[in-house]
């Protein structure tokens, strides 16, 4: 599968995530026990599972870990929650996924709720346009 397809940015192009490839990888993935952990308990795998590899883009960052903790075992509503924190924690502000379906209004509701800090979303057919607005102290 090739990387751009998971997650392509451009000089000027806001960060897409395929969403429909991370599933796939998902479905193929060998899962060990430790991999299985982080899938059920995502938020500590966002904070403590970190590469140490050099530091890379924060696009990159956010595919490798968005590998880890995308799973088909729970709702869409979920996974697109999970990908909203690790952008936030990437400091990618503004992003969009690549969907397989428009999400229905109880969805959006769901991922609002689920996310539960100030999130703009916007759906444009199969894409869900996110904005993440800066936290005030």
């Amino acid at each position: 599968m090739s990387e751009t397809k998971l997650a392509a940015v451009g000089h000027n192009d806001p960060v897409c995530i395929n969403y429909i490839d991370f599933l796939s990888a998902s479905c193929k993935k060998r899962w060990s026990f430790v991999d299985a952990i982080y899938g059920v308990i995502p938020f500590f795998g966002i904070i403590t599972r970190k590469t140490a590899a050099a530091p890379r883009a924060a696009p990159e960052c956010l595919k490798d870990l968005a590998l880890q903790i995308i799973s088909t075992q729970v709702s869409d509503e979920i996974n697109i929650v999970r990908l909203i924190t690790l952008a936030q924690q990437q400091q990618i502000a503004r992003f969009e996924i690549l969907l397989p379906y428009p999400l229905s209004e109880s969805q959006l509701t769901t991922v609002r709720q689920e996310y539960a800090r100030p999130l703009e979303l916007q759906q444009q057919d199969d894409r869900l346009h996110i904005a993440i607005p800066p936290l005030s102290h």
